[in-house]
């Protein structure tokens, strides 16, 4: 039996492709991929930046579909793509995702969901609700991400009212801002240079854009940040916007270590703290948010037909895409 894949095959490269539906293993299933999300990592892997994800390589880690084996055959699920040995005494502290024992599909041994079926360890599907498109349900691995970093910065700050400034009006950058705002925060500010970006968030009421490359909101702006570039400009920015004993979440990816004011965040007490994937907890809850509509009515999300993902990628590249993000239909 075959399947259509999307493979990256080198640098600014993906080919569609056929390829043996892959056989699960004790304790997992096989799940018909319905619609996957392109990541900022499957970019990074694109530009042939990520030693992890050496080509050939089926990439994709945001996905949610049906069962297609066993007694739930059947079941519209989202995947956890996180991948952990539930035995280690990391995960059994409560924080998986920290596990030495991590792994995550779209990096070998594990092919990702960019392909019309991926397998995955049973214990990392969760049941999508009635009534909640699959489109949506892929959202839940992206939401996520932004759901862990809002919630251990709110609980690093201990605030009740706070400033908060999100860098970056990605998928993960807007996530945060939906996700703060979902958690009571009032007056949201986000960082982006892009202007459809910007234009597409400027409905969302309680989040502000601004342009970062021609407005400076000024020193102590700001009582805690969401850094979801990761860029030395950003850690720069963050530096001087975040008060005295405030916080600064780190969650992109990018490479690099420059750019913070060690000498003020030391003075003023502030907290960096990196954030990294989720908890079992935070993917169900940023699952059930979804489901209610709880994050507004997700205008920053593109869907294109599965067989235009590799001129998707390539419109990403070029800047073409305004949306945050892009989801793959099967």
């Amino acid at each position: 039996m075959s399947m259509q894949a999307l493979v990256y095959t080198g640098p600014n490269q993906m080919t569609l492709d056929t390829q043996p539906v892959p056989e699960p293993k004790p304790g997992e299933v096989l799940v018909r991929v319905r619609a996957v999300g392109i990541c900022g990592s499957d970019m990074h892997a694109y530009h042939g930046h990520d030693d992890r994800r050496p080509p050939p390589l089926v990439l994709g880690h945001e996905a949610a579909g049906h069962i297609a084996s066993g007694p739930r055959k059947g079941a519209a699920v989202a995947i956890n793509p996180l991948v952990v040995d539930m035995d280690c005494p990391v995960a059994k502290a409560g924080r998986p995702h920290l596990s030495p024992t991590r792994a995550i599909i779209s990096m070998p041994p594990r092919p990702g969901a960019f392909a019309e079926y991926v397998t995955i360890p049973e214990r990392n599907l969760l049941p999508v609700p009635d009534g909640m498109s699959l489109r949506v349900a892929a959202l839940t691995e992206p939401v996520a991400v932004s759901w862990h970093a809002v919630r251990i910065g709110l609980e690093r700050l201990g605030d009740a009212r706070p400033r908060v400034l999100v860098q970056g009006g990605g998928a993960i950058g807007v996530g945060a801002a939906l996700v703060a705002r979902h958690m009571g925060v009032a007056g949201i500010d986000v960082a982006e240079p892009h202007a459809g970006r910007r234009a597409i968030l400027a409905s969302e009421p309680g989040i502000t854009c601004f342009d970062p490359l021609h407005h400076d909101p000024g020193p102590d702006a700001y009582d805690l940040i969401i850094d979801a570039v990761g860029a030395v400009a950003t850690r720069q920015a963050a530096s001087r916007a975040v008060r005295p004993g405030g916080v600064i979440v780190h969650v992109g990816l990018l490479p690099g270590s420059d750019g913070y004011d060690i000498r003020r965040l030391t003075l003023q007490e502030i907290t960096i703290t990196g954030s990294y994937c989720y908890t079992p907890e935070d993917f169900a809850a940023a699952l059930d948010a979804l489901a209610h509509g709880h994050l507004g009515g997700l205008g920053w999300v593109e869907t294109r037909p599965f067989a235009d993902g590799a001129s998707a990628f390539a419109d990403l590249d070029a800047g073409r895409v305004d949306a945050a993000k892009i989801v793959l239909m099967l």
